[in-house]
């Protein structure tokens, strides 16, 4: 018998009858002897609908009133399918996450998980009960309701795995595990049986969709096994190991990428480290993450320096610039938002050279220009004007994972 949570995702419980399609998968799990934890998003559309209704009283509304309203999504849904998994005869709970106890910071609509106290989970498994979880939010120390952001369930479902011990994190989804890269653009994209934990902790900070990237981090911190798999058509899906297989012939494993990205940069700042610091500081204050990072010394005591920012956050960082300027000594601060990040992912990286060679010769090939790159021991970055991404993922799925298989 093993200890499972399991996660769906919004399109999965998006309607009534997607609601007892997933009752019926979590009492199939039941019935094979394991103990069972469910975690859930709210139905499909049903954030943004909220959203909608806050922004229509105002078009800024105040962060902490807005994870109070959305964290009301997932009450519905765990509410629900709770009445489906009783009414099949088996024995279930609703809970919100003030009843499990997780505990974030307080940075409204990005908190962190800080601790999942499991007392009334293990409480609830210890008489065979069936608990369902509320995802995507937490409290703060005082109180407040919190959500966790962009792919926040799947990092509740991890945390919660980890605070049990459990066996194996299941993140059920619409698709059917993580692929050579997004089979919407490339049609020859595969899916992987097995992705090692480095690997799919960069595709996921790489724009990978599958999985968010703190839910990734969270399975490392843990050492929680997850499997990505489909709640629609279930299978073995895609397991991320934490052991790296030996497969000296594979160079790359994805093509990740990311449209959300924008460009920021800092003209003519005056040569020190001091000012970088200051500008990482301004973000780090604000909850802003800087993606990519370059500086440029063409003017003798002069640097520019360029990084990249998630779409979301590419107003607010332009004004917190621009209320700096002076301190910064920037002489001009702009930015570009017609940008995308394409990468290659692998682990064979570590043991093969030439990789950068083709990466850049497949986008040469293509005539597409690079304007920031990021490297890491198993990954490259390209920054990209975002009217050729999907030529350049296409380009270079055939040069690593086509024309090599």
């Amino acid at each position: 018998m093993a200890l499972i949570v399991q996660k769906f995702g919004g399109t999965s419980v998006g309607s009534i009858e997607r609601i007892e399609a997933v009752a019926d998968l979590v009492v199939k799990t039941k019935q094979q002897g394991h103990q069972v934890v469910v975690v859930l998003s709210a139905m499909s559309g049903e954030t943004n609908r909220l959203i909608n209704l806050a922004k229509q009283i105002d078009a800024r509304p105040s962060s902490r009133e807005l994870d109070v309203l959305m964290s009301t999504g997932e009450q519905v849904a765990v509410a629900l399918l709770a009445m489906a998994i009783i009414k099949r005869g088996h024995s279930a709970v609703s809970l919100v996450a003030d009843q499990v106890n997780i505990l974030t910071d307080n940075m409204f609509g990005k908190a962190r998980v800080a601790e999942v106290a499991a007392t009334r989970l293990k409480h609830e498994l210890e008489h065979n009960r069936i608990a369902i979880i509320a995802g995507f939010q937490g409290r703060d120390i005082e109180g407040n309701i919190t959500t966790l952001g962009r792919g926040g369930t799947d990092t509740s479902a991890v945390e919660i795995a980890g605070a049990i011990k459990a066996d194996e994190c299941q993140i059920y989804t619409d698709v059917d595990g993580v692929y050579t890269t997004d089979p919407r653009i490339e049609p020859n994209a595969r899916r992987m049986q097995q992705v090692t934990f480095a690997e799919m902790l960069e595709l996921a900070s790489l724009g990978a969709k599958v999985l968010h990237i703190r839910s990734v981090e969270a399975a490392g911190k843990h050492n929680v096994p997850l499997r990505v798999l489909s709640s629609f058509n279930p299978d073995a899906g895609t397991l991320i190991s934490f052991e790296e297989n030996d497969m000296p012939g594979k160079m790359v494993s994805g093509i990740a990428f990311n449209r959300d990205e924008s460009l920021i940069t800092v003209h003519g700042v005056s040569a020190g480290t001091q000012y970088l610091a200051k500008i990482l500081q301004l973000f780090a204050e604000k909850g802003i993450e800087i993606d990519m990072i370059n500086q440029i010394n063409h003017i003798v005591a002069k640097v520019d320096y360029a990084f990249t920012v998630h779409s979301d956050d590419y107003l607010h960082a332009l004004e917190i610039l621009t209320s700096q300027q002076c301190e910064l000594t920037a002489q001009k601060i702009d930015g570009l938002t017609s940008v995308a990040k394409v990468s290659a992912v692998g682990i064979g990286m570590k043991s093969h050279s030439g990789v950068a060679s083709l990466f850049f010769a497949a986008l040469a090939a293509e005539n597409i220009n690079v304007i920031l790159v990021s490297t890491s021991e198993i990954k490259i970055s390209a920054l990209i004007d975002e009217k050729y991404l999907e030529l350049a993922v296409r380009a270079l799925h055939k040069v690593f994972l086509t024309e090599n298989e």
